[in-house]
């Protein structure tokens, strides 16, 4: 499983009206993109849950990496078009676990940690992995993956309804459109 976002800060002031338009009209355009096992039209709104900006900002589940690479050198093109070219964070999968909500997400946390650097990366991730699940029944999945540039660990978590506490530190975002075309085939747990 491979790991992906792409994040565009907007202006203090943009109206997010028009990202709302934006993925109401061609958000499901890649619904059934090829390896493609959970995408998240996600967006930060400036004062909403602590957030200092407003940013548009999808996230991925890729089964295999053949999609990842369809994906940006085709779709992506209309995201370069109207926004320019933004960084795509990548982190490999170490895990993958359905949660007990089994609606449409519509809420999302991203928490990113650094890997201790006197611990060897894999039992750092052991560690994790050994954690318990996101309190209470209103999760639906949770993917923790490692990005090996910066030895840091990111759990992303799709929530069907707002949590009632967002974890310390992590960073939210309301999940405007979520399609799971081959969730079933993401492998569950441990993923090496």
């Amino acid at each position: 499983m491979h790991v992906v976002q792409y994040e565009i800060t907007l202006p203090a002031d943009y109206d997010m009206g028009v990202i709302e338009h934006r993925v109401a009209t061609r958000g499901a355009a890649t619904d059934d993109f090829p390896h493609l096992g959970l995408k998240a039209y996600a967006v930060r709104r400036r004062g909403r849950y602590g957030s200092p900006v407003n940013a548009y900002a999808p996230f991925y589940l890729w089964r295999d990496p053949a999609g990842l690479d369809a994906f940006l050198y085709g779709p992506f093109r209309a995201i370069t078009a109207d926004f320019g070219r933004p960084p795509v964070r990548h982190w490999i999968g170490a895990a993958f676990e359905r949660g007990p909500a089994a609606g449409a997400p519509g809420f999302a946390t991203r928490e990113l940690v650094a890997l201790p650097d006197d611990v060897p990366p894999g039992e750092a991730v052991a560690e994790e992995l050994r954690a318990p699940a996101p309190a209470g029944d209103g999760w639906h999945s949770r993917a923790v993956a490692v990005d090996p540039a910066r030895w840091e660990l990111a759990r992303f978590t799709l929530w069907t309804s707002e949590p009632e506490q967002v974890p310390a530190g992590a960073t939210a975002f309301d999940v405007l459109h979520a399609s799971t075309p081959c969730l079933e085939q993401l492998r569950r747990g441990r993923l090496w």
